[in-house]
């Protein structure tokens, strides 16, 4: 009786080894059993363009992905990740409301792994195989702004700039900042930041802070702004004024409908392509990668250290512009 007793049990051990050793594979069967929850810190029309094309991507690629806008709330968005366990997603999407909550974030989320998108989180943060950044390197947008500024105005040694930059704690203004005056400054002319200030891409308050502005009497040569929200913002003020835009170049970065409209009408110089659809493509895929226990190494504009899929930055001015408006 002991005998059989002692080979019923272990029958039971070898068989819940079994059961445990397939529970450890993070990986799912197929697409149709990956569950994605996007986790959004704000919607804006950029966001917009990012949300319907992962929402494209996962209905092609036959995945569940489902959406939720934390309207610019913290808690919410703590309370978003902590419940996803329990709902049975397998990888999140997540554009974090302030950089300085991912930690938390990945806290709440447990052991789901999260593709950040749209706010990229310091590098510490990323760890390949469980958090990377799905997005496009900011720098790289205020590196094309001033290129274009330097070549514009070309002719001139003293160049008198300003700035209006997006929400303070947000890595596209750190990125884009940082881009805009290492390249300036390095160009051997004298650049004079003649105004700046955090505009929190808003176009009333970047028309609001360049009415300001105005009022100092202080010379212009460029209008740098981090979106082309902001960007319009200033035309809207430069018209009010009777402002030649011909003769003042304002710069924004997206390439929103209303932007490339802007350049077609002769009003904004320049912006900078940042691809809402191919960044909510870019983040679907690495999700599914996730879901099916895989590294990102397979798509393409992925970082040495698989800690980031890069979406490229493109430049967009009046010979171009066709090219990207609807």
């Amino acid at each position: 009786m002991r005998k059989k007793l002692g080979i019923l049990l272990s029958v039971v051990m070898i068989g819940m080894l079994a059961l445990t050793g397939c529970g450890s594979d993070s990986g799912v069967a197929s697409n149709k059993d990956i569950k994605i929850l996007l986790v959004l810190n704000q919607m804006d029309s950029f966001r917009e363009t990012l949300v319907a094309a992962a929402r494209n991507t996962a209905e092609a690629e036959g995945v569940q992905l489902d959406f939720k806008d934390a309207e610019g709330s913290i808690e919410k968005q703590v309370n978003y990740l902590k419940s996803a366990e329990a709902e049975g997603y397998n990888v999140i999407l997540c554009s974090p409301v302030s950089a300085e909550t991912v930690v938390e974030l990945k806290a709440s989320a447990g052991d789901i792994p999260i593709v950040f998108i749209n706010s990229c989180p310091d590098e510490k943060q990323l760890k390949e195989g469980k958090y990377v950044y799905a997005g496009s390197d900011e720098y790289v947008a205020g590196q094309f702004q001033a290129e274009y500024v330097l070549d514009k105005l070309a002719g001139r040694q003293e160049i008198n700039v300003v700035l209006l930059k997006g929400e303070k704690a947000h890595s596209a203004t750190n990125g884009r900042t940082k881009g805009v005056k290492q390249t300036l400054e390095s160009s051997g002319k004298t650049i004079n930041y003649v105004f700046e200030d955090y505009a929190d891409w808003n176009q009333e308050l970047s028309k609001h802070l360049f009415e300001t502005f105005l009022r100092t009497g202080s010379p212009v040569d460029c209008v740098l702004c981090e979106n082309d929200s902001m960007a319009l913002g200033v035309i809207e003020a430069c018209k009010e004024a009777n402002i030649d835009l011909g003769t003042l170049p304002v710069l924004g970065v997206d390439a929103t409908a209303d932007g490339c409209a802007a350049i077609k009408n002769g009003e904004m110089a320049f912006t900078v392509c940042q691809s809402g659809a191919g960044q909510g493509e870019a983040a679907v895929k690495a999700a599914i990668q996730f879901a099916k226990g895989e590294s990102v190494d397979s798509l393409e504009g992925v970082s040495e250290d698989g800690k980031y899929v890069w979406v490229p930055f493109e430049k967009v001015d009046s010979t171009n512009v066709s090219q990207y408006s609807n």
